[in-house]
């Protein structure tokens, strides 16, 4: 007998700020200095169109990303548009998660949520966890580099916590969670390249599945990531996508080479 290798797929993404459908450098978005906010596209179409787009091409495991406050209409009509067919994130606590699943959504993200004052509490993931069941719960932890490690950064990117990315940790939390997403936020929205020496380490770290974000600027990135990581982590594009402005990948041909046409 064989057996199938598994390999690196696309997951498509809509990320919402202020209402729209918009790619943002991630390292830009901050409360104290809205003015420092750097925006790549702002889509003209609705967050729902964006979402029928992914259906008719059955794209499954998408996230929606609140990016802070006045998101939740946006997000309910995206939802709306492919029920069960997309992941939720952004402000997801343990009071408001199982309502984001009430209203369609296939998974609820969460990250802020569990680091209390930026410290990590096991007592919060395992309540959510209970709350939702572990089969719909994904854990965002999306990381800045400092020197020669990665520490999950919360609050739209903007605070780093005391939690390590690592093979300790991400053994620990997939306990409780079916699935990681993981925003490489220094590289977010550059499309200068994919943190590759993440995207290895996490192929040796993880044991769920996995999807990384954050610098894709080239079709061929998505045989990168399935060289360095074994296959066992996804991409997501943005801001590089043409269906949102970007000029160095086109839609059509990511899905057709996702797919192995």
């Amino acid at each position: 007998m064989t057996s199938c290798t598994r390999r690196s797929i696309f997951r498509p993404c809509i990320d919402l700020h202020d209402g729209q459908v918009k790619q943002i450098v991630g390292g830009t978005l901050s409360d104290s200095d809205p003015e420092a906010l750097r925006t790549n596209f702002i889509a003209s179409q609705s967050p729902g169109n964006f979402a029928r787009l992914y259906k008719e091409h059955d794209l499954q495991g998408g996230h929606i990303i609140k990016l802070g406050p006045r998101n939740d209409d946006a997000a309910r009509e995206a939802l709306a548009a492919w029920p069960g067919g997309l992941q939720i994130g952004g402000g997801i606590t343990a009071d408001n998660a199982q309502r984001w699943l009430d209203a369609g959504a296939s998974k609820v993200i969460v990250t802020s949520y569990l680091f209390p004052g930026g410290e990590f509490s096991l007592e919060r993931l395992e309540g959510l966890s209970t709350i939702v069941g572990k089969d719909r719960l994904v854990v965002d932890v999306s990381c800045r580099r400092r020197e020669n490690k990665w520490l999950v950064a919360m609050n739209k990117w903007q605070d780093i916590t005391d939690m390590e990315v690592c093979q300790e940790t991400l053994d620990l939390i997939s306990q409780y969670c079916r699935q990681f997403l993981i925003h490489a936020a220094d590289v977010e929205g550059l499309c200068q390249g994919i943190d590759e020496d993440l995207v290895k380490k996490l192929g040796e770290w993880v044991s769920i599945p996995t999807t990384y974000a954050g610098g894709a600027k080239h079709i061929d990135d998505l045989a990168l990531v399935d060289r360095l990581s074994g296959g066992k982590v996804d991409l997501t594009y943005g801001s590089s996508l043409d269906i949102f402005g970007g000029v160095l990948v086109k839609f059509e041909e990511l899905v057709q080479i996702s797919r192995g046409a």
